[in-house]
């Protein structure tokens, strides 16, 4: 082989018939556990990266790929880790704050109070 040979990963799993060849290897790498950071981050991932009806379709709002583009479903699945339900999610793009306050953890205490 010479030094300009291009090597290609290929995934173990098939993919699906939606999904490009190459688009599991473009997903980015989920936390291994999500923090408050992490948290905040994916609500500005899912917020910047919201979709918007375009002529050829649902495009990214920030960055006109195919909505939902891959910082989209990556805050989408953090925010999923961190037991929000997708109707959470949606309300959160709907505020349109990518600033905005994470709703309480399911089955947390509120703030301040005593076991």
């Amino acid at each position: 082989m010479s030094s300009s040979t291009v090597h290609r990963v290929r995934p173990d799993a098939p993919t699906g018939a939606a999904e490009a060849p190459g688009d599991l290897l473009r997903e980015i790498p989920m936390p291994p556990y999500v923090t408050g950071e992490d948290a905040q981050f994916a609500v500005r991932a899912v917020v910047v990266h919201a979709p918007r009806s375009w002529s050829g379709g649902t495009v990214c709002r920030n960055d006109a790929n195919p909505h939902p583009c891959r910082l989209h479903r990556w805050g989408a699945r953090v925010l999923a880790m961190r037991g929000l339900a997708d109707a959470d999610i949606a309300a959160l793009i709907e505020r349109g704050d990518p600033a905005a306050p994470l709703p309480p953890r399911p089955g947390a205490r509120p703030a301040g109070s005593r076991p």
